[in-house]
């Protein structure tokens, strides 16, 4: 039997299902696993389901408006990237590559 949903994936691509790409399925799911946890927790410890029912549901609203919002800003390796660039130290950003052509001569 053929799947519903469709994930496309070419070579050398990467996967892309509903619009969220690479890695941010993963981060979705671990999301959605979480707020299974939570969802279980809070029934056990006895809360109201008046009370956890919109927290979660409003929870999941946010991480998949998140996750959806992240994918489309930043792509495949954007955020790593970002991250990455975010934790260097101000003195080793250069804004341009004159010094390392300057060191040429």
């Amino acid at each position: 039997m053929s799947s519903i949903y469709q994930i496309n994936k070419g070579i050398n691509r990467p996967i892309v299902f509903k619009g969220l790409k690479a890695q941010y399925i993963a981060y979705l799911a671990i999301g959605l696993v979480l707020l299974l946890i939570a969802f279980a927790v809070l029934y056990i410890l006895g809360a109201s389901l008046l009370v956890i029912l919109p927290v979660i549901g409003g929870s999941g609203a946010a991480l998949f408006f998140f996750t959806i919002r992240l994918s489309h800003r930043f792509g495949e390796h954007g955020l790593s990237k970002w991250l990455a660039k975010r934790n260097l130290p101000d003195y080793l950003k250069f804004r341009s590559r004159r010094l390392f052509i300057k060191l040429k001569h």
